[in-house]
């Protein structure tokens, strides 16, 4: 797959290891927290308004990345906690898990915050996440039209992202 005479697409990761790999919804949010695409393949309750559950998602991940740079055992410059960090500066974590949704995070370099939430007992997704990032870099940040820290409205990544959440 290629795009505007850039480099190829690798294929898609394999299948991550654990039972109930279905995904639920999607984000990516730039480093000042704005929501650049949200995408949601099976969420059954919504009750939120679409701009309150970013300000809330966005926060959250603000708050635990805080929290465990803080509670980092082997720093011993500690900072205040809400004090913000670069990217990859510092303890970070890359998923949890409740009874009924996983959340997993990859934080570029250049902040951009791409989560995934989907079925609790579905395995590591670093390597999916790398994935999709692949396909954010494809079809975004080499597209020309593009201007950074807008709305992405792809109709290319959007059928890639949602073939590849079916295969997966």
């Amino acid at each position: 797959m290629q795009f505007f005479g850039g480099s190829e697409v690798s294929p898609s990761p394999p299948i991550p290891s654990g039972a109930g790999n279905r995904a639920h919804m999607m984000y990516v949010f730039n480093r000042n927290g704005v929501c650049l695409l949200y995408r949601e393949w099976s969420r059954p309750l919504r009750t939120l308004s679409s701009q309150q559950d970013h300000k809330l998602m966005f926060g959250l991940l603000f708050s635990l990345k805080s929290f465990t740079a803080k509670m980092d055992p082997s720093s011993v410059e500690k900072g205040n906690l809400g004090v913000p960090q670069l990217p990859g500066q510092g303890c970070s974590f890359h998923s949890f898990s409740t009874n009924s949704y996983k959340l997993s995070l990859m934080e570029t370099p250049s902040g951009i915050k791409i989560i995934l939430v989907t079925n609790p007992k579905t395995g590591d997704l670093r390597e999916s996440l790398k994935h999709i990032y692949s396909l954010y870099v494809e079809y975004v940040v080499k597209n020309p039209l593009y201007s950074p820290g807008t709305q992405i409205r792809c109709d290319l990544l959007n059928t890639a992202l949602d073939q590849y959440v079916k295969n997966v």
